[in-house]
């Protein structure tokens, strides 16, 4: 073609004005008459990668590669071809030919860096952000894949300063500002952490997650300035398919079932799509017992482990074999040394990749895989990805589905989970008798005297309590908690402290529906023990939706503390239900708000009927369902059994209804 170099130019030219269209047009002409030119596959590659069609532009790259082996820049835009289409380990190989042609190329340390990161090898991305800065100090793209790095380490302090280098080259860098964020609130400072990812939307509202991580951090500051609107726009969001939210965070400002399988199908397919290749070995394998793993970050002092040490002590070592795979610190803690002697085999994998954990469980051979975490902070959802295990569950940690094709089961209760709700869920059901939630009955509760004065509350009045994190606290809920306390004369409602900016907002908002803010007391965190006791000084706990009391409820109920609660449309509103359910105390549950309103100035009117509900749960506490955990730990191993037993006959999964 005579005129190739005359085209390739009036192509560049119409991609340097964005008439993608004509460009590719023009380079397409020039490869019809040589298949050869490595010039004009490059580009029309990069033309197809400006519009996201990476698969479409991978055999113009693969072509250019093969007829010029000696451009790096083909090998650059191979690797980043590759990265788009989720094959980092490939995408990394191209990157690293692209460096031993050209070692001196900012951008190609930067993005094997990124892949690293996707890898799970962290340490190995921080070297090439450090070259990739070392080759040019004013690179804010490497210094905010350095801060998302740096926060992967769990180094947020460090993060933060590398966030903030990067946005003092580019303060519009939107993606600098929401890793800001990420670090601020990983440090619980809540007020800096919704002012980065205020400005980071209000650059870039359509970069994934910011809009949801936003909603969720305003919510911990209480602070509802325009929600409705802010709700509004992130539903509309959601419904279209976009991965704005990270799942956990929808569960706390929504009741629609559908809506959580929506976010979570899109976050699943954005952030931790299948890997290509499963891990676990063809075929059931046979074993003298079943291999049944736990994987969590939380083998420490966190809710999750104070509510399911005594389950993996209960479980049955002559039917399972038990694995524990931990990706969390080891915090030296008392339930840690429980949790690890509850074990055949307990490792730690904290700072093993992704990919290593994987390898490490599907080695090990492992029947039954259960994921603890879900969408919890911490997760790694991408070791489910590998598909380590021929059976994997979602269990305790994430109340609600994950919309992922890795994860088989849910595990739930009747009063949870109905036939009604097959479709807002993935995975399929297993529904156990009583509670899904297994309780330990050897929390000890502080026998320390203490009384109503050491926590600024009333020795007389009527106390209402709710320990619920504060962004569990809609509007709804808390203009239903102040005609409760105008109603309940000289009453007072006992809340956490989470931070001042969510107190001082409480505040304001009490004040502003006629209630008095000092009728507010705030409770600051304690040790559990301690915790578990100050229960008794309250008359009744206050339950919130859509999101409601779990770890929290159960608390209160074991220290004696009556909950009331309204049952919802899904997972997360309807543990409460479950709990009072197997403790004996339906009465407690209701089913409009206008009932539950009701229901509470009711008992805190008529202390006759208070007080027969909370000898009725003192009395039943011993012989409950909801702390009987042998007999909770028979019904779940049916349960893993009855997984185990499908598989084995070659059968798909299918929901299985446990009966007592």
């Amino acid at each position: 073609m005579a005129d190739a170099a005359k085209v390739l130019r009036d192509g560049l030219a119409a991609f340097n004005n964005k008439d993608l269209t004509t460009a590719e047009r023009l380079f397409k002409r020039v490869i019809k008459a040589d298949p050869s030119n490595a010039a004009a596959l490059n580009l029309i590659t990069v033309t197809m990668m400006a519009t996201g069609r990476f698969a479409e532009a991978q055999p113009y790259i693969e072509r250019a590669t093969s007829i010029n082996p000696s451009s790096d820049v083909s090998f650059y835009n191979y690797g980043i071809i590759l990265k788009h289409l989720n094959s980092p380990r490939q995408a990394l190989e191209k990157f690293t030919k692209a460096l031993a042609l050209n070692p001196n190329v900012a951008a190609t340390w930067n993005n094997r860096g990124a892949t690293y990161n996707d890898l799970g090898e962290h340490h190995a991305a921080l070297r090439d952000f450090d070259k990739a800065i070392s080759l040019n100090r004013a690179y804010a793209e490497a210094y905010t894949n350095l801060g998302n790095t740096l926060v992967m380490l769990k180094r947020s302090l460090d993060a933060v300063v590398a966030y903030q280098k990067a946005l003092s080259i580019n303060p519009r860098l939107a993606e600098a500002l929401f890793g800001l964020g990420n670090s601020f609130y990983d440090l619980n400072r809540y007020d800096e952490a919704f002012h980065a990812y205020d400005g980071a939307f209000s650059i870039n509202p359509h970069l994934s997650d910011v809009e949801g991580a936003r909603l969720h951090t305003k919510m911990r500051l209480c602070d509802w300035n325009a929600l409705e609107v802010d709700l509004n726009r992130l539903t509309a969001s959601i419904r279209s398919g976009k991965p704005v939210c990270g799942p956990f965070a929808l569960l706390s400002l929504t009741d629609s079932p559908e809506d959580h399988l929506s976010c979570a199908r899109a976050w699943t397919t954005k952030r931790h799509p299948s890997a290509s290749k499963p891990m676990a070995r063809g075929g059931p394998l046979h074993h003298e017992k079943i291999r049944l793993a736990y994987v969590s970050t939380d083998f420490r002092e966190h809710a999750t482990a104070h509510l399911i040490s005594e389950l993996f002590e209960s479980h049955d070592k002559t039917r399972f074999e038990l694995f524990a795979y931990s990706l969390g610190p080891d915090d030296s803690s008392k339930v840690r040394a429980r949790i690890v002697s509850a074990f055949n085999h307990f490792v730690s994998c904290e700072d093993r990749t992704d990919a290593d954990v994987a390898r490490i469980i599907a080695d090990a051979e492992i029947d039954i895989l259960v994921d603890l975490n879900g969408f919890t902070k911490g997760a790694r959802t991408n070791i489910l990805a590998h598909r380590p295990a021929p059976i994997q569950v979602n269990y305790l940690g994430y109340p609600g589905t994950m919309a992922a094709p890795y994860i088989d089961y849910i595990v739930g209760d009747a009063s949870i989970l109905s036939a009604a709700d097959h479709a807002a869920y993935s995975e399929k059901l297993i529904v156990l008798p009583n509670s899904y939630q297994p309780n330990d009955r050897m929390r000890q509760i502080a026998s320390s005297a203490i009384a109503r004065s050491d926590f600024g509350l009333p020795e007389e009045q009527f106390v209402f309590c709710c320990f619920n994190n504060g962004f569990k606290i809609l509007p709804a809920t808390f203009a239903r908690w102040m005609r409760i306390l105008k109603a309940v004369e000289g009453s007072v409602l006992w809340l956490l402290a989470d931070n001042q900016t969510a107190m001082q907002n409480l505040r304001k908002e009490a004040e502003a529906r006629g209630v008095e803010p000092t009728r507010l007391v705030f409770a600051s965190r304690m040790k559990p023990a301690e915790h578990l006791a100050r229960h008794r000084l309250a008359d009744l706990f206050l339950d919130t939706l859509p999101y409601n009391a779990h770890t929290t409820a159960s608390d209160a109920l074991w220290a004696g503390l009556p909950v009331l609660t309204q049952h919802g449309k899904t997972f997360a509103g309807r543990v409460a239900a479950s709990l009072l359910i197997a403790v004996g105390l339906p009465e407690l549950i209701t089913r409009t708000s206008e009932e539950y309103e009701s229901l509470a100035i009711q008992l805190a009117t008529n202390p006759h009927r208070l007080a027969s509900i909370r000898a009725k749960l003192a009395s039943g506490r011993a012989t409950a369902p909801l702390f009987d955990t042998e007999s909770y730990a028979n019904h779940i191993e049916a349960a893993y059994r009855s997984m185990y037993d499908r598989y084995q006959a070659g059968l798909l999964p299918d929901h299985i209804l446990m009966h007592a």
